[in-house]
């Protein structure tokens, strides 16, 4: 039996728009996001979903209840979901980190899996973390579909996994705010992507990139 998962980046934070690291701050959905997080909701809306588990951070459980509420489900929020700890880089805009800390973050563009950000963690932390808790859903739900909603990270970090990339080229896997994909999982090393940062349910006015968060 194949445990289906639709794996959910949140949607748009005014920190997302600014392009800030968001990390574990705990930013809520902006006006934008909100209305990507309804049209994500109407798209799966013909989907049997029988579990709804997101990150613990706001801006993930917010985009989550839009698709939990109307089949009565329970969000199931997980910790170990939560997008990478950024540390002191939270808040700061890509030219603010470059400006601030060029040589180290130099160093974790190029290899993540090895660099921690200052006073926060390196990818694989949040690998460690977010793997096992994906595995376990897996295990529990075959031959049942399931919605994970989390970050940008977590779902590049899965989707290197499934696909057995170099992690520290998780960069190069675009995921964009509220954007759906489906991975089919037979056994959990039996993972196939089905589908990659698919934004078509979003109207053109909310397609803009957003790519940390």
């Amino acid at each position: 039996m194949t445990c289906r998962i639709f794996l959910i980046r949140h949607g748009e934070t005014i920190w997302n728009s600014e392009m800030r690291l968001q990390g574990h701050t705990d930013i809520p959905l902006s006006d934008t996001g909100v209305a990507q997080a309804k049209a994500l909701a109407q798209r799966l809306a013909s989907r049997e979903i029988s579990a709804v588990y997101c990150s613990d951070l706001g801006r993930a459980v917010e985009t989550a209840g839009h698709i939990a509420v109307s089949r009565g489900l329970e969000m199931i929020p997980q910790k170990a979901l939560r997008e990478l700890n950024f540390g002191r880089w939270e808040g700061l805009t890509f030219s603010q980190i470059k400006e601030q800390y060029g040589d180290l973050v130099q160093r974790w563009w190029a290899t993540p899996l090895s660099v921690d950000t200052p006073g926060g963690e390196g990818l694989s932390g949040l690998v460690s973390r977010v793997v096992p808790a994906v595995k376990e859903i897996v295990e529990k739900h075959q031959g049942e579909q399931v919605a994970v909603v989390c970050h940008g990270g977590p779902i590049r970090s899965l989707v290197c996994t499934v696909l057995n990339m170099d992690l520290n080229k998780y960069w190069k896997i675009r995921q964009d705010n509220a954007a759906l994909n489906i991975i089919d999982f037979s056994d959990w090393n039996g993972g196939v992507v089905a589908l990659l940062n698919d934004r078509s349910h979003l109207p053109e006015d909310m397609g803009i990139p957003r790519m940390v968060g």
